[in-house]
């Protein structure tokens, strides 16, 4: 009885209503987004004074330097700098934020003025979303995962379950037989706001699933229809799938097949974009979770490829370097006494085939992994993968070290006398007209041979349909038929079925009654663009499964089981 008379005095001292209310229903999809910046951009102009040169740019005036038909200069506080060449009227150059560099070209400002240039600067923009399904168990509870799409961060914190007591929320994950809290946070007014990569986030849920980046196309998904490409001046003609062979009903099985893929395990391939080109015509393009045709990627280890080509263009216009050139004796101002012989005999060859022998283990001291190095700190990552020892005598063995073609970059910016950024300009990015691009950057502010870069994938798959043409663009030839063979040859066995040239995989399929064989540049998250000369096709994929083994679903099911097969024609 005391109980009970306790009970309800207790019940009147609360605030009118508190006693009838429960539990918030936390069923749906949250997702929240934080940018990091950079601040900078926009109009940039260049003005040649009386007084020496200046550059303007989002509220800075600042001097500007000229050296011969370079111009350079630099905002205060590392919040970007900018180095151009001086080519006929205009000056072409880039932008470097921390991180990226950004191409920009500054045109005469006005028809009569040469002492003014304008362009526009649109740096890489550094954002990160998490997604958090939340869906009822039978027990009463919530499951749940957090979908990060441009990193994937959700695979390093695989959480299963949400849990809620009062305005507290947890995401727990399984450890073996035991749950742990991953990540704590509070419920407050439709806001669950928690602490995760970069900053605190304030999920709220998503009331508009039909046109979320969580889902391929929407919830619910729409009946897809095909349609070509649109025509851009570009560089790439454009055509429909049936004026090349391609069948229109397999197609459109295969991406109604991507549209409808469920949103339910954080092993779901995510495939952010499809694009195939054929007879040098594009013919589809299509993208996903919120990505778009304007919208670099990244392209990840596909960008050791972009140092091939680079290379190959390079020897093509007479930069003195070839695959047996020495890699010690290229970026070592001098030689050291007790250096190991096998590091004397090492050359750009190994680099560019994984041969070079390198200590590469993530779990070895002194090593040339690539996370490695770069959580290190270590500012000279030149420097720091020649220290590293060897394992095995160059050419011996094959393993896949990312500081390889770094170490391969490096020789050829040393030996060409002009930074990568500019000479990837103007050897390969303006002739195959690549409009928008980011150059991942080392902490020197030199361009990263290793990957990372991003891209829009209509321009990256150039690379692919330029291997596929002999190395030609618009009938120019860009690299030697000789490297597009050797680059692209099976010299090495890299796994069980798949095999590694200078710097582009290759594969075998089925096709038909015969077998094909299609090299690619291809990246950690699912980046594949890949040619398959016989067939005289190109096919790109980007996508987020990054460390996961849903990586290789583009390259290893897409293709083989949906992409070829629609190939029917000559």
């Amino acid at each position: 009885m005391r109980l009970a008379l306790g009970l309800a005095v207790a019940l009147l001292a609360l605030p009118p209503g508190a006693a009838c209310q429960s539990p918030p229903d936390l069923t749906g999809l949250w997702a929240a987004t934080l940018r990091f910046g950079p601040d900078i951009g926009g109009t940039l102009i260049v003005l040649r004074t009386p007084d020496g040169w200046r550059a303007d740019i989002a509220g800075f005036s600042v001097p500007a330097r000229s050296d011969g038909a370079i111009i350079a200069f630099e905002l205060p506080d590392n919040k970007g700098s900018f180095r151009g060449r001086m080519t006929g009227r205009a000056i072409h150059g880039h932008w470097m934020q921390p991180s990226f560099a950004t191409p920009v070209t500054l045109e005469p400002d006005g028809p009569s003025t040469t002492n003014r240039w304008r362009g526009t600067v649109t740096p890489l923009e550094n954002r990160l979303t998490f997604y958090a399904p939340v869906a009822r168990q039978p027990d009463g509870g919530y499951r749940t995962y957090l979908r990060n799409p441009e990193r994937n961060a959700g695979v390093f914190m695989p959480v299963t379950r949400l849990a809620v007591h009062g305005d507290e929320v947890r995401f727990i994950a399984l450890r073996g037989q035991a749950e742990t809290t991953l990540v704590q946070g509070r419920y407050e007014d439709g806001v669950i706001t928690v602490s995760l990569r970069g900053g605190v986030y304030e999920l709220t849920k998503v009331t508009d699933t039909a046109s979320n980046g969580f889902f391929p196309r929407g919830n619910p998904a729409p009946r897809y229809r095909y349609a070509p490409p649109l025509p851009l001046d570009d560089g790439w003609p454009v055509a429909t799938v049936e004026d090349v062979g391609i069948s229109r009903a397999a197609i459109e099985r295969f991406i109604q097949m991507l549209v409808d893929m469920p949103m339910d395990s954080l092993t779901t391939p995510q495939i952010h974009s499809v694009l195939i080109a054929r007879h040098g015509r594009l013919v589809l393009e299509e993208y996903f979770h919120g990505y778009h045709r304007d919208m670099p990627h990244d392209t990840r280890s596909a960008a050791k490829s972009w140092v091939a080509a680079l290379i190959g263009a390079a020897m093509q216009v007479g930069v003195p370097i070839r695959p047996e050139t020495p890699v010690y004796q290229t970026l070592l101002s001098t030689l050291p006494a007790d250096l190991d012989p096998r590091k004397r005999a090492m050359t750009l060859e190994h680099l560019m085939s994984m041969t070079a022998g390198y200590q590469c283990a993530s779990d070895a001291s002194p090593t040339a992994d690539e996370d490695v190095i770069q959580e290190s700190g270590a500012r000279d990552w030149y420097r720091t993968t020649l220290n590293v020892p060897l394992i095995s005598t160059p050419g011996e063995k094959i393993f896949y070290c990312s500081m390889e073609p770094n170490l391969a970059a490096g020789m050829l910016e040393k030996l060409a006398g002009e930074p990568l950024p500019e000479l990837f300009d103007r050897l390969i990015a303006r002739p195959l007209q690549m409009q928008r691009y980011h150059l991942l950057l080392q902490p020197t502010g030199e361009a990263y041979g290793g990957g990372g870069h991003r891209f829009r994938p209509r321009d990256f798959m150039k690379l692919a349909q330029l291997m596929v043409n002999d190395g030609r663009w618009g009938g120019k030839p860009i690299l030697s038929r000789d490297w597009v063979r050797r680059s692209s040859a099976p010299l090495r066995d890299l796994s069980r079925t798949q095999q590694y040239g200078w710097l582009w995989n290759s594969h075998e399929y089925s096709h038909g009654n015969r077998k094909v064989r299609g090299f690619f540049a291809g990246g950690n998250g699912g980046q594949i663009f890949m040619g398959v000369p016989e067939l005289d096709l190109v096919i790109a994929f980007t996508g987020g499964n990054y460390s996961q083994a849903a990586t290789f679903t583009a390259q290893r099911v897409l293709v083989p089981q949906y992409v070829l097969p629609a190939v029917t024609g000559p």
